[in-house]
């Protein structure tokens, strides 16, 4: 592909259309093509989806999960977009709960990072999130749900036990974390 090609998008990839209630349709064909069997093919859906920044918003979840494709450039581009993201749609809350367990270390930590943007609307997830305090295999999920429930906020209270334990844990990063969540929870 040219490098003016991956610079500009298409024609067809034009997302700025007005008066869209949903994602540009363009953005749903991307979405479509996070799971061809080609991982060239993948690795240029993400990488059109990271160069459509917000607008790809819709794509949160599909692009939570190709963090755990078995391309590196197809991971590499789908965190590319989600970095630069921003808050997911508040109803995809339920579809990135279970994510924040997956095995695969680096969709959980989206999957975790994305309700965390998602402030109080992913309070839902919070005995997930308070479950990756205890259980997560990764120290950097874990980290990241304590951030994450403290961006909750108050709706979070259920995890107060959680992270407390949290809190006196033996790593300071996660203890910090752990205890900016306990006083953005109120206790």
């Amino acid at each position: 592909m040219p490098v003016a090609d991956r610079v500009n998008p298409p024609p067809e990839i034009d997302t700025t259309m007005p008066g869209l209630d949903g994602p540009p349709p363009e953005i749903d064909v991307l979405i479509g093509r996070l799971t061809a069997a080609d991982a060239a093919t993948r690795a240029d859906a993400a990488e059109r989806l990271c160069r459509a920044g917000r607008e790809a918003v819709a794509a949160a979840v599909p692009l939570v999960k190709a963090c755990g494709d078995a391309d590196e450039q197809v991971r590499e581009w789908t965190v590319a977009a989600l970095e630069d993201l921003g808050a997911p749609p508040p109803n995809t809350v339920a579809d990135l709960v279970p994510l924040v367990s997956s095995d695969h270390a680096l969709v959980a930590y989206w999957a975790t990072t994305l309700l965390g943007r998602s402030g109080r609307d992913a309070a839902a997830a919070t005995a997930a999130l308070a479950g990756c305090l205890d259980a997560a295999p990764d120290r950097a999920v874990a980290e990241r749900a304590a951030w994450a429930l403290g961006r909750i906020g108050p709706a979070a209270g259920s995890a107060r036990a959680a992270l407390e334990r949290a809190a006196a844990a033996s790593d300071p990063r996660l203890a910090r974390l752990a205890q900016e969540a306990l006083t953005a929870i109120g206790g």
